[in-house]
C-alpha cells in the first residue's frame, strides 16, 4: 500500500507540474478558445471527481442527510470566503472582498492556495481513509480521485502559468 499511497498523493502534484511546464511548450498567450476548452474540461473532470469519489461514497456510507448537510455547509463556507477574501474577477480592475493592499500577484496566489488546499485535503482523507480500513473505499477509488484530480490540474495549471 506505500506505493499506492505515493502515488495516490504525487499524481496530482504530478498533474500541475506537467501543466505548469506547457508553459515552455506553448510559448506565449494561449488562444481565447484553447483556454476555454482547457479550463471546461477542468471543470467537467473535477465534477465528476467530486460526484463519483466523494458525494457518492459519502452518501453510501452515512445517508443522503448528512451528505446533504456537508454539501449546503460547503456552499456557505464558499459564499463567505467570497464575501470575505480579498479577490478580484477576470478582466476586472475592481477588488472585491475585504481591502487588502495585497498585490494581484498576492492575491492570485492566495486564490490557488485556496482553491488547491480543498483537493488535497479530499485525496488525503481518502488515502487515510482507506489506509485505516474506516472506510468502504478500495484503494482502486481513491488512485482513480487522484488521477481525476491530477487530469484537472493539467489544464488548470497551463492556463495560470
Amino acid at each position: 500500500m506505500n506505493s499506492q499511497l505515493w502515488m495516490g498523493l504525487g499524481l496530482p502534484l504530478a498533474g500541475t507540474v506537467l501543466g505548469s511546464a506547457l508553459v515552455f511548450v506553448l510559448r506565449g498567450a494561449i488562444p481565447q478558445k484553447t483556454e476555454k476548452a482547457m479550463l471546461g474540461f477542468a471543470a467537467g473532470v473535477m465534477t465528476a471527481a467530486s460526484i463519483f469519489s466523494l458525494i457518492l461514497p459519502a452518501m453510501e456510507q452515512s445517508g443522503w442527510i448528512p451528505a446533504a448537510a456537508g454539501f449546503l455547509i460547503g456552499i456557505g463556507f464558499l459564499l463567505l470566503l467570497d464575501e470575505i477574501v480579498p479577490h478580484m474577477h477576470v478582466m476586472s480592475e475592481e477588488a472585491e472582498g475585504l481591502p487588502t493592499p495585497w498585490s494581484r500577484t498576492t492575491k492570485l496566489f492566495f486564490a490557488i492556495t485556496l482553491h488547491n488546499l480543498p483537493e488535497g485535503m479530499a485525496v488525503g482523507v481518502v488515502l487515510a481513509g482507506v489506509l485505516d480500513g474506516s472506510t468502504a473505499m478500495s484503494a482502486a477509488a481513491a488512485l482513480a480521485l487522484s488521477l481525476g484530480i491530477a487530469l484537472q490540474n493539467v489544464p488548470e495549471g497551463a492556463v495560470l502559468s
